[in-house]
């Protein structure tokens, strides 16, 4: 088993800093994060999801992948996906992305459904919008020679392994794959992790890992009472993790578990217990 981190989690670091770190906490790879950064962000710092130090985007990525695989390959690292939050259906700036991922090779590139699920329009309706989106998405990559990946998330169509794989069965693995995402699922969409692994197959490609638990809190008019999440290490997450490990090499998956832990503490107090956690279980 392999580990990386998504760059999401590292907004004050630049390559250089981001790939010594990983180095020294003795990570093999880097989920690299490349996307715009939201209007209402921009001069905000830098956040999760707002600006990020790197500064990298679908339109500068093609002038800067020399010196970012230079600097991954220097320090010992693999790039593992590209984590961008484009939809299947921005046609034009999944061209512009595809150009300038090509240049650092054969990486895969997340790309979310056109709309999420809300409650507003009906899984039927979305699903075959999606479908449609990613056929087209998938022409645009299919001459750079790279693969689509999709992830299990909440609030989306695909909040499952089984919802997943019934989007990405309609492509060739070769050229579409899944994002297990045990962080996700431990929200929402929460299936047998064994049952899911063997339905996905060849389209489980890449996985996403981080502690989550549920924290009670207080009751609404109706009696019920409400759940918040909160983020913490993978040894105290709900989900049991080293099953989680266990199901994955039963079913041959020889890929990266990347982390995604958004809790505002060190770098290096989050990343570096996750990485000796997951090692120990190997």
């Amino acid at each position: 088993m392999k580990y990386s981190v998504t760059s999401v989690l590292l907004p004050d670091l630049d390559m250089a800093e981001t790939c010594q770190l990983l180095q020294e906490l003795g990570y093999d790879g880097l989920e690299l994060r490349v996307r715009y950064t939201r209007p209402d962000l921009v001069g905000k710092g830098y956040t999760y999801w707002g600006e990020h130090k790197t500064g990298l985007s679908p339109a500068n990525l093609a002038q800067k992948a020399s010196n970012v695989a230079r600097m991954v390959a220097d320090h010992g690292l693999e790039l593992v996906a590209i984590a961008s939050n484009l939809r299947a259906d921005e046609y034009d700036e999944i061209e512009r992305l595809a150009d300038g991922v090509a240049r650092l090779g054969k990486v895969p590139i997340r790309l979310g459904a056109p709309r999420g699920f809300d409650r507003t329009a009906a899984y039927r309706e979305l699903y075959g919008e999606a479908v449609e989106a990613y056929s087209r998405a998938i022409e645009i990559l299919r001459p750079y020679g790279l693969r689509a990946l999709i992830e299990i998330h909440g609030g989306t169509i695909m909040v499952s392994a089984s919802l997943a794989h019934r989007i990405a069965a309609n492509f060739s693995p070769r050229e579409m794959g899944v994002i297990y995402d045990v962080n996700n699922m431990a929200k929402d969409g929460y299936e047998t992790g064994r049952i899911g692994m063997e339905l996905l197959g060849d389209y489980l490609q890449h996985c996403h890992a981080g502690g989550w638990r549920p924290v009670a809190g207080g009751r609404r008019a109706d009696g019920a009472l409400e759940w918040a999440w909160e983020g913490c290490d993978l040894a105290d997450s709900i989900i049991d993790i080293p099953l989680f490990l266990s199901d994955l090499k039963a079913v041959g998956y020889q890929g990266f578990i990347s982390i995604e832990d958004f809790r505002q503490i060190p770098h290096e107090d989050k990343l570096r217990p996750q990485i000796a956690f997951l090692r120990g279980l190997a």
